[in-house]
């Protein structure tokens, strides 16, 4: 079967946030596919199968090395990406994706190869900052909230803050929740609107920090829009590889568009 891999949120190789897709024929075992997303290595491997239904027309799932994840906004992209470049969707038709705890999430693309996807929105709701965590950022914190994906989303004083982040992973890996996500306002004439970076210690191989991802922003995207007062905005996710993600919210639903490029195209032999 055919498997790529796809950089998301960029339009360069070797930045944003790398995704394994596997485009299937028939049914596969979450078994089979967990070694596969192991066998990977990347943050995320999408999985994407053709499917007889009148809501959608492609099945999607995601799997982290460690897990099967609810939501994943780069392996989303990368799998659209996958579809039109391939040639087995057109470039004029939207794809449904189908999903297991997501509901139906659709993505179209633009003329100029901008690919925009329609996500439900998360708002974080405020909670009090959990034992350890501004200890295990090195940072302090003015904000915290948790989303519908069990992630905290934290706002700290400055986007230095947030690039400068070196945060204690053992801490991390103690605050309750999927991950991490620490924000703040981009600084003036940046050409972002806010940034921030996303660790998820548990889930995550290596140091936990996800390069690019997506499903963060279904929190970020109302977060930004209500302190800066526009509905549409660009998020700069400020890892070592680095992406922007422009988000649109749309009442209960958020818009969240970018780019992506192929890094490898080749035939999975088991």
């Amino acid at each position: 079967m055919r498997m790529l891999v796809v950089d998301a949120f960029t339009d360069r190789p070797f930045t944003g946030n790398p995704a394994g897709v596997c485009l299937l024929t028939e049914p596969a075992e979450p078994a089979w596919m967990q070694r596969v997303a192991i066998e990977m290595m990347h943050s995320e491997t999408a999985f994407v199968r053709p499917v007889e239904d009148a809501e959608a027309d492609y099945e999607l799932r995601w799997f982290t090395p460690v897990v099967e994840v609810a939501l994943c906004g780069h392996a989303t992209l990368a799998s659209a990406h996958a579809l039109y470049g391939t040639g087995t969707v057109a470039a004029d038709r939207p794809i449904r994706f189908r999903t297991l705890h997501s509901g139906v999430l659709t993505v179209t693309r633009a003329a100029d190869g901008t690919l925009s996807m329609d996500f439900p929105a998360g708002p974080a709701a405020p909670v009090d900052a959990p034992a350890g965590l501004a200890e295990a950022l090195g940072v302090p914190v003015l904000w915290t909230g948790r989303n519908f994906q069990d992630d905290l989303l934290v706002e700290v004083a400055d986007e230095a803050s947030v690039l400068g982040l070196a945060p204690d992973l053992a801490g991390l890996a103690r605050i309750d929740g999927r991950g991490v996500i620490v924000t703040a306002a981009a600084g003036p004439g940046r050409g972002h609107d806010f940034v921030s970076r996303f660790f998820a210690v548990r889930v995550l191989p290596g140091d936990g920090e996800d390069p690019v991802t997506g499903s963060a922003h279904c929190a970020l995207a109302p977060f930004w829009a209500e302190r800066l007062g526009r509905a549409e905005l660009t998020g700069y996710q400020a890892s070592a590889r680095g992406g922007h993600v422009r988000v649109a919210l749309r009442g209960g639903r958020v818009s969240l568009s970018g780019t992506a490029v192929t890094v490898l195209d080749g035939t999975l032999a088991v």
